[in-house]
């Protein structure tokens, strides 16, 4: 299964339109939105015709009825879907790690930082925690960015990251 990964877009559905538009995001299956904001999962699921999961971000507050954290299970491996404005991301992963552990989670996805991130927790704990950075406003890079992560049972889950420049 190929899932698409995209966060903090903050209104900007030229971006979303320009990844959809990239090669690479024509086999993805469905989508998490790690939230900030969830009008436009609703947007990435209107126009892709795809199942968006969603989570709402600090920019999304008091307006959206979507979760915080969401438990997601896809070909077997359970993901946890946040955006982690409340799990202290920008200063480490360790919270939402523990979290996502707690929740027998295999794959943590969040954003939040708005910079793209691939890693492991540390402790020789089997998750793999992705950030797919933001799509709207990236800190880390002039272009914005999403990943596309492959999942099939029996294998390790394979994560890449994509720019709109690419």
């Amino acid at each position: 299964m190929i899932v698409g990964l995209v966060s903090d877009s903050h209104g900007d559905t030229a971006a979303i339109d320009m990844m959809l538009a990239m090669p690479v995001a024509k086999g993805v299956e469905c989508w998490l939105h790690a939230g900030d904001f969830v009008v436009d999962a609703e947007y990435l699921e209107m126009v892709s015709g795809k199942k968006v999961y969603r989570v709402a971000g600090n920019g999304d507050w008091p307006h959206s009825k979507a979760p915080e954290d969401l438990l997601v299970e896809l070909e077997g491996f359970r993901i946890m879907l946040t955006h982690g404005h409340e799990q202290g991301v920008r200063y480490g992963t360790e919270m939402l790690a523990a979290n996502a552990l707690n929740m027998g989670a295999d794959i943590a996805v969040y954003g939040h930082t708005h910079i793209a991130d691939i890693t492991t927790a540390a402790g020789g704990e089997n998750l793999l925690i992705l950030n797919p950075g933001s799509i709207g406003r990236p800190r880390d890079d002039s272009c914005g960015s999403f990943m596309v992560l492959y999942l099939e049972q029996g294998r390790e889950p394979e994560a890449d990251l994509f720019r709109l420049d690419d």
